[in-house]
């Protein structure tokens, strides 16, 4: 089973692709800078990408909409 699961992340976002979107800049962003909201012990993946997806579920992350 995969951790976070999608189903709690759609919750919060709101498509897919914003999903995607959203945790590939954050895995960018911790590739280049090495700034990390949580302690690394407390992460359950291993991977930028999986450690983006946890900060986006505990609330670390904010997704703001533009509106047209």
């Amino acid at each position: 089973m995969l951790y976070p699961s999608i189903d709690k992340l759609l919750n919060i976002v709101d498509s897919k692709y914003m999903l995607v979107h959203v945790a590939s800049k954050r895995s960018k962003e911790m590739q280049e800078t090495s700034h990390y909201q949580m302690r690394i012990n407390n992460y359950v993946s291993k991977k930028d990408l999986g450690r983006a997806l946890e900060e986006l579920e505990n609330g670390l992350i904010k997704v703001i909409k533009k509106t047209k």
